[in-house]
């Protein structure tokens, strides 16, 4: 069922359940009280790891976080039977409907990320990684992404085999990848073993494309030129990448040969997808394809990946417009190997129709907007609000972009980004920004293969995600974007939760399995 379909029939469901299951005792909404943290800023170059805990009544714990006093534990939850007033029944949490399961949380992994950790003495470095990777420690990431070779946070442009004409593959190599994205991705497995990484090209080698060159854009003004003639300028709704058997053939032996390197290199590949923005000319590495052109190749993409274990994603997806996907997936050879769907930036317009239309489709959320390197509270709120709206359109993935930047974020090709943590490569310093809380407060407790919940309301309160886990406890995050304190009471499993919301806060509270048997 999808929420908007539940939504139809709350008030009636709601009325039909207060009156049936009305219970004896009224429950006060529990104080925020102050509780052990990680400190007042959000900005403390401090580890990210679990600052304590708190237990309330049930076993519930709180993790609270505000623009000012980030990953407070809380006390005052309070667990017990439901209220027998009809209205003190602000949020209901359906446990007996669970919705998608839930893949992970994690970011990407880029070249200037690992350049920015390089610059931090060892221990505060092990830190920095620990915080994002490590379970229990921090954001506890499950699921990543990695490039191709160059994106917009690269080095500088490469790609695998540059030699022109080279459909063999004879020149193939990903010794660059070996100084920065292989051993950043060693040291998160290190830290978490069962990390899951999927892979994505921003563009093909520029031998592969029409226009033989890696961007499809001229550099931005005030940018230094990228090289890009006005012959070479491309746009939507064209292919760039050459429209021939022999290409196609040697461009999926080129994913099949980066999987088998990367392997031998202790980095298995889960899961590729064709092209990052396949719709977007950019000044930075990119290839615009149609959807008829990525037809044409995603069967032999398929065909290669099959061979090496590794699952087949549409996308990613970027606009609005669903038809995009449902042009593809018309030829059966591409059905037959497509998995899942990655969408991100004004993707996320197409989410409803990419639910209704083709149900069967996993649908991961492939990449945050980045922002412009502010890493502000108002940035914060607003990726709330994005992670909301995927997840309601059933998203069983959510990946943040840049997981670590130098400070101010500035890309290869100028443009600054927003990450979860930002280092002074001069001072050998790191800080926790706005969204690494954000993004913590899901990632740390809703685990692998969980489900997420509908939890609804008759009564206005609409700013909650709720999920199952596997060992049945349930996780609710819920944001109170007023400027005073908010008492909530949800309804779950017989139970009802009762806590006050600190002002402009996230909230996260977990009650275990144990404390739904009572």
């Amino acid at each position: 069922m999808h929420d908007q379909d539940h939504n139809r029939t709350s008030r009636r469901s709601f009325l039909a359940m207060s009156a049936a299951g009305a219970a004896t005792g009224l429950l006060a909404g529990g104080t925020a009280a102050a509780g052990k943290g990680e400190g007042n800023s959000p900005h403390a170059a401090a580890a990210g790891g679990t600052a304590g805990s708190v237990a309330g009544s049930g076993g519930v714990t709180w993790h609270s976080t505000t623009q000012h006093a980030p990953w407070r534990v809380v006390a005052g939850a309070t667990l017990g039977a439901p209220s027998s007033k009809l209205f003190d029944k602000h949020v209901v949490v359906h446990l007996e409907q669970p919705l998608q399961q839930i893949a992970g949380f994690g970011g990407a992994f880029s070249e200037k990320g690992w350049q920015a950790l390089q610059s931090l003495p060892g221990a505060l470095r092990a830190q920095a990684l620990d915080a994002l990777f490590k379970p229990g420690a921090g954001t506890g990431f499950s699921v990543c992404r990695t490039p191709i070779g160059a994106n917009d946070f690269a080095r500088q442009w490469y790609s695998y085999d540059e030699v022109d004409g080279d459909f063999g593959l004879g020149h193939f190599s990903i010794d660059n990848d070996r100084e920065t994205l292989v051993p950043y991705i060693l040291a998160a497995r290190q830290r978490r073993p069962d990390l899951r990484v999927w892979a994505s090209p921003w563009s093909p080698p520029t031998w592969m494309k029409s226009n033989h060159h890696y961007a499809m854009a001229p550099a931005w003004p005030g940018q230094p030129a990228n090289g890009l003639g006005p012959d070479q300028v491309g746009m939507e709704g064209h292919d760039y990448f050459i429209q021939e058997e022999r290409y196609f053939e040697a461009y999926a032996r080129y994913f099949r040969r980066y999987v088998e390197e990367y392997g031998k290199a202790g980095v298995p590949i889960s899961m590729v997808m064709p092209q990052n923005e396949f719709n977007s000319a950019q000044p930075f590495p990119s290839c615009c394809w149609t959807p008829q052109g990525l037809a044409r190749f995603i069967p032999h993409l398929g065909r290669e990946m099959q061979a090496v274990g590794v699952e087949v994603f549409f996308g990613t997806l970027e606009r609005a417009n669903a038809d995009l996907l449902t042009q593809v997936l018309a030829d059966p050879a591409c059905a037959a190997v497509i998995k899942g769907v990655g969408v991100q930036w004004a993707g996320k317009g197409a989410l409803e129709a990419i639910r209704e239309r083709h149900p069967q489709l996993p649908v991961w959320g492939s990449e945050q907007e980045c922002g412009i390197g502010t890493n502000d509270w108002h940035y914060a709120r607003y990726s709330w609000n994005l992670m909301k709206r995927y997840f309601a359109s059933n998203a069983a993935a959510w990946t943040y972009w840049n997981m670590v930047a130098p400070e101010g974020g500035m890309s290869g090709w100028g443009w600054p980004q927003n990450s979860l943590l930002s280092v002074d490569t001069t001072a050998g310093t790191f800080r926790f920004n706005h969204e690494y809380y954000l993004l913590r407060h899901l990632s740390q407790f809703v685990l692998p293969g969980a489900h997420r919940l509908l939890a609804d309301s008759f009564l206005g309160y609409e700013n909650q995600l709720a999920f199952r886990n596997p060992d049945g406890s349930v996780v609710i995050v819920v944001q109170n974007e007023l400027s005073e304190p908010l008492p909530v009471n949800f309804e779950l499993g017989g139970r009802q939760l009762a806590a006050t919301l600190p002002a402009d806060s996230f909230n996260t509270l977990v009650v275990p399995a144990q404390g739904l048997a009572g």
